[in-house]
């Protein structure tokens, strides 16, 4: 991914400081949901040890990242008459010369900005709702459908972002495809425990979120990316 040095304006709100963005990260790798720590306010940046200069270059690189989901997304929904709202936490990350970034990690940080934004649509609400109305089987099935829309809309980004900056170099995409595959829940699964159970899947197969991803990207039309009407997933 291109390192656009010195084309950032203004500063990023981020709770923690650095040690959140790094603390998310990790979050995410361990199973969890970042776009927890971005809505619910982080964590005290006295919690979370200081980075080293490794880890300050990645959250450098993620608050290029999120800069950009910011200005796309602004973008998109504004066509449609609505205000997106940023991921907020407390303090303010300011924009540094960030070293260039793997692009496979641009798509973590979007797929969880994608999150963000069913949050600011309702769909995660509505799909929480059904957690008491529905078997355990059919909600995850139900959570299935919400990560490939995630994934559909790290896409849209990825789209929308070359179209206004060409930020993508030979490559990226092999990068960020490669990334949706190795997280499906079949792989995962097989590696973990020799054996894949569908009905527990939570997030779709390493197919099912490459070709989510893919549709985005290929499209970058947010209308395209209704999983929960889709005959196949």
């Amino acid at each position: 991914m291109e390192d656009r040095r010195g084309t950032r304006r203004g500063g990023l709100a981020l709770g923690g400081g650095v040690g959140s963005i790094i603390l998310a990260v990790l979050f995410l790798l361990l199973g969890g949901n970042p776009a927890q720590l971005l809505t619910q306010g982080g964590v005290s940046s006295q919690q979370v040890a200081a980075p080293t200069a490794e880890e300050q270059e990645l959250a450098d690189f993620i608050g290029v990242v999120l800069a950009d989901t910011e200005e796309v997304w602004q973008q998109l929904f504004e066509e449609e008459g609505r205000t997106y709202q940023e991921p907020r936490l407390y303090d303010e990350l300011r924009r540094r010369h960030a070293a260039p970034g793997d692009f496979a990690q641009a798509y973590v940080v979007a797929h969880e900005v994608g999150h963000h934004v069913q949050n600011l649509l309702g769909i995660s609400e509505q799909v929480s709702e059904l957690r008491s109305q529905v078997s355990e089987t059919e909600y995850n099935q139900y959570l299935v459908r919400l990560e490939l829309q995630a994934d559909f809309l790290a896409g849209v980004w990825a789209y929308h972002a070359q179209e206004n900056w060409q930020v993508l170099e030979p490559g990226d995409i092999d990068e960020a495809l490669q990334a949706a595959s190795v997280i499906g829940d079949d792989r995962l699964q097989k590696e973990a425990t020799g054996r894949v159970v569908p009905d527990s899947f939570t997030h779709g197969t390493s197919e099912q979120r490459v070709r989510w991803f893919r549709k985005g990207l290929d499209t970058g039309d947010m209308s395209q990316g209704d999983t929960f009407s889709a005959d196949q997933l």
